[in-house]
């Protein structure tokens, strides 16, 4: 049996006792795909790790830096409490056009609030608002970018706050010191900031399941 299929057999039976069949997370997933999306989603275990984070942590605020279909939206909005609130920062009208259906078939749009283009864009908007702390950001979108948005993420957080950054393992590159590639370079900028940051503490988990090789940092907001 190969390493790959040892994963996915793994996961099955992982998701079949912890993450049952959901109606709402299997139309998202179809959506996405006839729509042409890329298939990047979490899994549907590192989903319900985002979601009992953000119970953890008693979120009533989240950012979230890429939506793509809105999967891993719907896992974090539905840790919120009636009164919580989940902004979403999606590139792609097409995309956050998508996930926005996706979100109201959940029963989640009065929680989610998308908002359409560049996320270094929208959170400097986002930051002139002078929001309330969010208790939980999750930055899954363009690599190269990721220490950009860890960035932002201190900004608009608070000491107690969560951050978790996705796929920073890069199917083992992220250990090539000399790789010019902007998803390595910019994996292994925010795992540094997240290692000297003096307003940070965290780590890193490497992860293999149906998605291949892959794994996420992890950062507590310390001061």
């Amino acid at each position: 049996m190969s390493d790959s299929q040892r994963w996915d057999d793994v996961d099955d039976y992982f998701s079949a006792h912890l993450t049952p069949d959901d109606e709402p997370l299997a139309a998202a997933l179809a959506d996405s795909d006839a729509a042409g999306l890329p298939q990047a989603n979490v899994t549907a275990l590192q989903g319900k790790l985002l979601q009992l984070l953000a119970e953890i942590q008693g979120a009533r605020r989240i950012l979230e830096i890429g939506t793509l279909g809105g999967y891993s939206t719907i896992r974090l909005a539905r840790a919120l409490p009636a009164d919580g609130r989940l902004i979403s920062l999606e590139y792609s009208a097409r995309h956050a056009e998508v996930a926005t259906r996706n979100i109201a078939r959940a029963g989640l749009d009065k929680l989610v609030e998308m908002r359409v283009g560049p996320a270094l864009e929208s959170l400097p908007a986002l930051a002139d608002e002078h929001p309330p702390p969010f208790d939980l950001v999750f930055i899954d979108a363009d690599k190269g970018n990721n220490p950009h948005y860890l960035e932002w993420a201190l900004k608009l957080t608070q000491p107690g706050s969560l951050i978790v950054v996705d796929n920073v393992v890069r199917g083992g590159r992220v250990a090539d010191a000399g790789s010019a590639e902007p998803d390595v370079r910019g994996s292994r900028a925010a795992i540094e900031m997240i290692g000297s940051h003096p307003r940070l503490t965290g780590t890193a988990i490497q992860t293999v399941g149906s998605k291949g090789y892959d794994g996420f940092a992890l950062a507590r907001v310390t001061g």
